[in-house]
């Protein structure tokens, strides 16, 4: 029985040795790119001495993520952290399944392409770019908001990068600008796959359009959401160092609101060059969405096997 199954294992891989061939390059980029850097997970339990080398640097335990947790900042940080990522998520979601629909009532082939080509620009744009838009927007002196728009409403003009309590409103909605386009591509993705089977019968039902996206489009493209959200929650404890770093200038006033864990352990690095610090920083993201990726998918699968990811 293990003869004839290792023989029909061979011939599939004989059969279709050019398909596993062109998986190679694919597979050793991600053995390179994302399993081989592992090995530095050790660097979070030392005190590295460049001088001794990683393997011979001394251990230290625990006591990189001491110095991470026992900062005043750490509580900031992590609500930060979870509350922007956690807003980016659910507006995000809805925004882009909103986007997907609207896009796919757009029966004209160059409209449809040119829309779409719009709505996927930004993401594109390098976040160097995106931060000197906004300070096009928000600068104090001749930014485009105090400026024209401001004054218009009889409203004085507002010092953007010294007002913390803005910024978390300010943020959501360029990086909602920035990624939309990208996500409403991969619903609109899944919208064309739906048979138009089932839009016909729903018509001749009598079922109106919002009906229609209600009881057909959001059920069946329910997994490709699911399978979304999950990567999404994966990457809860990472943030968009562009982002939350460069468009808000990096200014000190706006750290209590735009100060995050990435960028907190960047600033941790260039001023103290604690590599043992910011290993031990990266390791708590990836466990901990690990984690939460688990549990997020526990509930899936509790709720319907089928929509779970594994």
């Amino acid at each position: 029985m293990k003869q004839n199954v290792w023989k029909k294992r061979i011939h599939n891989v004989k059969r279709h040795w050019l398909l596993l061939a062109m998986i190679v390059p694919g597979m050793v980029y991600l053995f390179i790119n994302n399993y081989l850097p592992m090995f530095g997970i050790v660097i979070a339990f030392k005190d590295i001495n460049f001088a001794k080398g990683i393997w011979n640097s001394d251990w230290v335990g625990l006591d990189n993520f001491d110095y991470l947790f026992q900062t005043r900042d750490a509580w900031v940080i992590t609500r930060n952290t979870i509350l922007y990522n956690g807003a980016f998520i659910v507006l995000g979601t809805v925004l882009a399944v909103a986007v997907a629909i609207l896009l796919n009532e757009v029966k004209i082939r160059f409209f449809s392409r040119f829309y779409q080509s719009v709505i996927l620009l930004p993401y594109l744009i390098s976040m160097v770019i995106v931060a000197y838009l906004v300070l096009a927007l928000l600068n104090e002196e001749n930014g485009f908001m105090n400026h024209y728009v401001l004054p218009l409403l009889g409203i004085d003009p507002v010092s953007w990068y010294a007002d913390p309590g803005k910024w978390p409103y300010i943020l959501t909605i360029v990086h909602l600008w920035k990624t939309i386009g990208y996500s409403c591509i991969v619903y609109l993705a899944a919208i064309v796959g739906i048979s138009q089977d089932y839009y016909e019968s729903a018509m001749l039902d009598g079922a109106t359009k919002w009906r229609q996206i209600r009881s057909i489009t959001i059920p069946l493209i329910m997994p490709t959401i699911i399978i979304m959200t999950l990567l999404a929650v994966g990457k809860i404890f990472h943030s968009d160092f562009g982002l939350f770093y460069q468009v808000p200038l990096n200014a000190g006033a706006l750290q209590s609101t735009t100060d995050v864990i990435d960028t907190y352990v960047y600033r941790g690095l260039m001023t103290f060059g604690d590599f043992g610090m910011s290993s031990a920083a990266g390791l708590y993201q990836s466990v901990v969405g690990f984690a939460l990726v688990l549990f997020t998918n526990a509930l899936v699968r509790r709720k319907n096997r089928d929509l779970a990811l594994f």
